[in-house]
């Protein structure tokens, strides 16, 4: 059977399904490199400025700055000097020297400072010089050389060119370019080269050609992994290597870069770690990027299945934690999630060398609570409209129209319609839950599973006693363990008849503390899942009244009818065989016969008075009424041989009670006790204190009862020592009387005996008791 609120989770899932799927296509899309790049950027830039790592110090920038344009001149400036400037810097020892500075035509007027440079560079065997490609575009295949004079000097060549961002930022760049032919390393890893002295194949130096027409060609993309700081490096004014005003040794072991930071002069780049509107000049971007190749820094975009899995997994998380867990959680968990994409994403180019784009990752997990919240609430608002007609349609009275006065949100419209629903619904709780106390039987409402949700005070009194506050929540099934049927023992309530609705709907049986009961079950078959009504009905008086009914009519079909059949069989006898029986004789059997009917019938009805008639409560004194009684069975015992002694008894142990039916109940214990008593025996009697109780005893030196038929000494009718004493009279109804009227005093009958130690009767009784009010009488 589909519930409604299967109906309502199933349609749940299929809303987050689809939302699922349009936002992690959504994220897909939008996670290629081209996709939502200002973010994308905005991001990564600051995690390079946030974990970027302090400058190489072995790097050092000889800067064409300001100062020396306003010490030498206006640039160009003569080659001469770009010879001197190699000289000195050679004269330090520095492990290479990179002039960013492009001599690509000879100096026609002043052809010997070509000489000058020439040579210098030669003899410095240490000299890297740029190549640069000629403008751009798709004809744009030839590449500015340094003068072949120059390039063949040099100690080798390499490009210089970056790979700005849509932007115009300058975060990465291509190790190698030029024509397909023969490209060129980046003028970072020709410094290297140089500076190793041993040339691999990876730094074989290429033919310089500026005629080859081959297309250009760009490969090794990677990032710029950025120094920390604005100007990280150590930096040195053109004018003061010239004037030679270096520190001794400030050069030694150093990559040496010379080039152009004068303001207007040189390629000036806007890169991500720039401060303000600072633009960094070419020659400090290619100082970054020889620090990160001599950190082993290197830093490449992640490949694209990598990215989609990196956008995917947080949205997927997060999307998830939508679906099983609560609002707040789930809130929690999409922040969580998105400070961690943002985190790694800042943090994965150092540790793993990849740089990601987490925009789309962020996209999504910021849509993604809004629109399942809003898929949600409206559902929500949905759900209370219709069960707000369907409350109207039950009868209950509701106001879905707007009323003045009323919010003009449709949600807290939604919301004060439910409240005022669930307050008549408490008062029509609170009314039924007032009703069910009410109920004199036993009732018990609970869930398919046994827990029980609603239970009246009668039934707290019947389970629980009146120790237990309250059944709610406690399980039917622990509470009525014992209650089983009558004739096999089976439990009545069970786990599995609860949850697959197979209680009987009514059933007969017996608990623990012997109460007949009579359990009524009424599933609530018009609400899915919504538990049984269980009343239980006590019939113990019942069954007690119907079996004392079935023992009178034992009584009067067979104990009082043989004593008159056998006096009619007498007669008859007499009639048919005149002189048979002396008429003595025939008139004491009938007599005896008539006097034994008399006595159980007596013996019945004093019975049926003590259950059922109200006592005459009055003050008495036990040890009297024992005296009183052991004096009346005086003749009996002395015509029995057998000896009455009164062993211990107070002065005076007052009471209150019935004394006729206390006297009856003390004659009957003591007439039995003479009874079964042999030839020259005692009955002991005595009264001691037991607390606030009278404990009277009587002991006898008879055969004594056995332990397994002790439990049926109070039963009516039955006589226990029919085999072994048959001569000994009775109907059984003597000790049931004893039992009775002990126990509506208020007290309880003990019994202490086994085969052949004789018995001892205790009839424990309060020593004061308060008189009952008619009302308990009746």
């Amino acid at each position: 059977m589909v519930t409604i609120a299967h109906l309502r989770r199933r349609r749940r899932r299929l809303e987050w399904a689809l939302l699922a799927c349009a936002l992690m296509a959504l994220v897909a899309w939008l996670s290629t490199a081209d996709s939502l790049g200002r973010v994308n950027h905005l991001v990564q830039d600051a995690g390079m400025r946030l974990v970027s790592r302090p400058a190489h110090p072995d790097i050092v920038i000889v800067a064409i700055d300001d100062a020396s344009i306003a010490a030498i001149g206006r640039w160009p400036w003569r080659r001469a000097l770009h010879a001197e400037l190699i000289s000195r810097l050679t004269a330090q020892n520095p492990r290479a020297i990179g002039m960013d500075v492009l001599f690509n035509e000879a100096d026609l007027d002043y052809p010997e400072d070509d000489l000058l440079l020439t040579d210098a560079i030669r003899r410095s065997a240490r000299v890297v010089l740029p190549v640069l490609r000629r403008g751009y575009g798709p004809v744009s295949n030839q590449a500015d050389l340094p003068w072949p004079a120059f390039a063949d000097a040099a100690a080798g060549l390499g490009h210089v060119h970056v790979a700005p961002d849509s932007d115009g930022v300058v975060r990465s760049l291509y190790l190698r370019e030029g024509p397909a032919a023969a490209p060129w390393h980046h003028f970072s890893t020709a410094l290297q080269c140089v500076a190793d002295r041993q040339p691999a194949a990876a730094c074989s130096r290429s033919p310089a050609s500026a005629t080859d027409t081959s297309p250009w060609q760009r490969t090794e993309p990677t990032l710029i992994a950025y120094a920390a700081g604005p100007s990280p490096f150590t930096t040195y004014s053109y004018i003061d290597v010239l004037r030679g005003q270096l520190p001794a040794g400030a050069l030694d072991g150093k990559y040496v870069l010379v080039g152009a930071a004068a303001s207007g002069l040189g390629d000036m780049f806007a890169t991500p770690v720039s401060q303000q509107s600072r633009l960094m000049p070419g020659v400090e971007v290619v100082a970054h990027v020889l620090d990160a190749r001599l950190a082993r820094e290197h830093i490449v975009r992640a490949p694209q299945a990598l990215n989609f899995a990196f956008n995917l997994v947080p949205l997927a998380c997060a999307l998830l934690a939508l679906l099983l867990i609560g609002p707040l959680a789930a809130l929690l968990t999409s922040a969580a999630l998105a400070v961690a994409t943002l985190l790694l994403s800042m943090a994965l180019p150092w540790w793993a060398g990849l740089q990601f784009a987490p925009a789309a990752a962020l996209l999504g997990l910021a849509l993604a609570y809004p629109l399942w919240s809003w898929r949600r609430l409206s559902a929500a608002a949905h759900f209370l409209r219709l069960e707000m007609e369907n409350l109207q349609r039950q009868g209950l009275a509701m106001r879905l129209r707007r009323r003045p006065g009323d919010s003009a949100d449709f949600l807290e419209r939604r919301i004060n319609a439910v409240e005022r629903a669930s307050r008549q619904l408490r008062d029509l709780h609170q009314f039924v839950s007032e009703s069910l106390q009410q109920l004199p039987s036993p009732t018990i409402v609970c869930a398919p599973d046994g827990e029980i949700l609603l239970a009246n005070q009668a039934a707290r009194q019947h389970l629980g006693g009146t120790t237990q506050p309250s059944l709610q929540g406690l399980s039917v099934v622990d509470l009525l363990a014992d209650l089983v049927e009558s004739g096999t023992d089976a439990p009545i309530v069970t786990q599995a008849a609860l949850q697959h609705g197979t209680l009987p709907e009514q059933a007969e049986g017996t608990d623990a503390q012997g109460r007949s009961l009579l359990v009524q079950c009424k599933p609530f078959t018009n609400l899915a899942n919504a538990g049984w009504l269980l009343t239980l009905v006590d019939l113990t008086e019942m069954r007690r009244a119907l079996q004392q009914r079935d023992q009178a009519l034992h009584f009067i079909s067979h104990d009082i009818r043989a004593p008159n059949a056998s006096i009619l069989t007498l007669l008859e006898m007499q009639r048919a065989y005149p002189g048979r029986l002396s008429d003595q004789e025939l008139l004491e059997r009938i007599e005896r016969y008539a006097q034994a009917s008399l006595g159980m019938a007596e013996s019945f009805v004093q019975l049926a008075s003590a259950q059922s008639q109200p006592y005459r409560m009055a003050s008495l004194d036990l040890a009297a009424l024992l005296s009183e009684t052991t004096d009346d069975l005086w003749t009996l015992a002395r015509d029995r041989n057998v000896d009455v002694r009164t062993v211990a008894t107070p002065d005076s142990a007052p009471c209150l009670g019935d004394r006729a039916l206390l006297s009856r109940a003390l004659t009957n214990v003591i007439h039995n006790a003479i009874k079964f008593s042999p030839d020259g025996g005692t009955v002991q009697c005595a009264i001691v204190a037991r607390g606030a109780h009278w404990v009277v005893s009587v002991r006898d030196q008879g055969p004594g009862i056995a332990p397994e038929q002790q439990g049926r000494l109070f039963t009516p009718y039955q006589r226990l020592h029919d085999h072994s004493h048959p001569a000994i009279a009775g109907v059984g109804l003597g000790l049931a009387l004893v039992q009775t009227v002990v126990l509506r005093h208020g007290g309880t009958l003990e019994v202490e005996s086994d085969v052949g130690r004789g018995a001892e009767f205790r009839l424990v009784l309060p020593q004061q008791l308060d008189a009952p009010s008619d009302d308990d009488e009746a």
